[in-house]
């Protein structure tokens, strides 16, 4: 039986376009990803970028999970160095209450953004060397109250919001195999490590009271279309913006400078970052998400699509058909 697959939503605002419009856009996708069959329903938690407007990350996921029914809706992740575990408790907590069963709480360590966002959120490099003390802190939090607990997330106890811990390299996958929590891999624009990553959590991995067993989440890019040349065309076009916003962030490119650039060492670069990435038709593109799974060690694949949204939901449409998800 194929894995589930669900989606990752870039929250990426088109030039020209607004974060209302990629609002509208994720509602749309995710209504459409319900009634396909996708499994969950994530955005990432990125700050000081002019093109991802997933910033507040917990108030998108009230926004997208008030707009549906059935799917799963949660971080992919939130960034905890950012925030103390009990304010995360209390939103997720709220979430929960609201949308019960339905919520996910992935958790990362970066800083989703440069140095600047760092002393603008007043953390410092340190916040990053809590991370595992903050996520059992978290993760008690969301359980049951301990007798004579001066501090409580209301709400938020007792309702043992499910916690995945996201990463890019072994430090987030032994984490994960040491807590007995899922495990999600950022292969989607950082796969050098994903298979050793893999490899550490399930040979470490310790089973807990809600996870008896390792549960892996991999990420990937696909790109589906009609033809192999529409799906190519906008695969390179999302290799122009990436290295565009790598080497000239903000800036206007013509295409024939973004053309050079993707031709440069920092284009070759961007391909390598998006190497995991299924591009063409959908019995291409099954194919492609087929090996990927199966090289990953995946439970589970979550899939990464940046396109204006026509083409992304028409992607997405394609690969729930090829992948022949219920719905």
């Amino acid at each position: 039986m194929p894995v589930p697959l669900s989606i990752l939503d870039l929250a990426t605002i088109a030039p020209g376009g607004s974060a209302a419009d990629t609002f509208a856009a994720s509602v749309d996708l995710a209504r459409h990803a319900e009634r396909w069959g996708y499994t969950r329903y994530w955005f990432a938690e990125h700050h000081n970028m002019p093109s991802i407007a997933s910033s507040a990350t917990s108030v998108l996921i009230g926004h997208i999970a008030g707009a549906t029914s059935t799917i799963r809706v949660g971080a992919g992740g939130v960034m905890l160095p950012n925030h103390s575990p009990l304010v995360i408790a209390e939103q997720f907590g709220t979430l929960a209450s609201l949308y019960p069963g339905r919520i996910d709480l992935g958790l990362g360590r970066a800083p989703g953004g440069d140095p600047n966002v760092m002393v603008a959120l007043r953390r410092d490099r340190a916040s990053a060397e809590r991370f595992p003390q903050d996520v059992v802190e978290l993760q008690a939090l969301l359980g049951d109250p301990a007798p004579h607990q001066l501090v409580r997330a209301i709400p938020g106890e007792g309702t043992r919001v499910p916690l995945i811990i996201l990463g890019s390299s072994l430090f987030g996958a032994k984490l994960a195999a040491a807590l007995g929590l899922p495990y999600s891999f950022a292969s989607h624009f950082a796969p050098a490590a994903l298979e050793d990553a893999v490899r550490a959590y399930r040979r470490e991995y310790r089973p807990s009271e809600d996870h008896p067993e390792p549960y892996v989440i991999a990420a990937m890019n696909v790109f589906a279309a009609d033809t192999d040349a529409a799906a190519q065309a906008v695969f390179e076009d999302t290799l122009r913006q990436r290295v565009i916003g790598l080497v000239r962030p903000g800036a206007s490119v013509s295409p024939q400078d973004a053309d050079a650039l993707l031709a440069s060492p920092a284009g070759q670069q961007v391909r390598q970052m998006l190497r995991h990435s299924a591009v063409g038709t959908p019995e291409k593109v099954r194919a492609r998400v087929a090996e990927f799974a199966q090289h990953a060690d995946a439970d589970e694949l979550i899939i990464a699509t940046s396109a204006a949204p026509a083409q992304r939901l028409r992607s997405y449409e394609l690969l729930a058909r090829a992948w022949e998800l219920t719905g």
